[in-house]
C-alpha cells in the first residue's frame, strides 16, 4: 500500500475532521480518489463520444423542416 502527503487549507482538514472524525480516513480518502478517477474517465468517454458524434454528423444527410413536415403530413390519414 502506498503513502500519500497531501496538503490542504486548514478549514477543509478541520471540516473534514468533523465530518469524518470517528471513521477510517484513509478509506475515506481512498474512495474518494477512487471516484475522481471514475469521474475523470466517463468525461474523457463523454468528450471523446461527443467528437466522435459532431464527425459523424456532418456526414449526414441533412433534412429541412419543409421535408419533415412533408414527412409527417405523408404518414396521416
Amino acid at each position: 500500500m502506498a503513502t500519500v502527503n497531501f496538503s490542504v487549507p486548514d478549514e477543509v482538514k478541520a471540516a473534514f475532521d468533523k465530518a469524518f472524525g470517528d471513521q477510517n480516513k484513509s478509506w475515506i480518502i481512498a474512495e474518494l480518489m477512487r471516484r475522481a478517477v471514475r469521474e475523470r474517465q466517463v468525461r474523457i468517454r463523454r468528450e471523446r463520444l461527443f467528437r466522435q458524434l459532431g464527425r459523424a454528423r456532418s456526414s449526414r444527410p441533412s433534412i429541412t423542416s419543409e421535408d419533415i413536415r412533408k414527412a409527417r403530413a405523408a404518414e396521416r390519414p
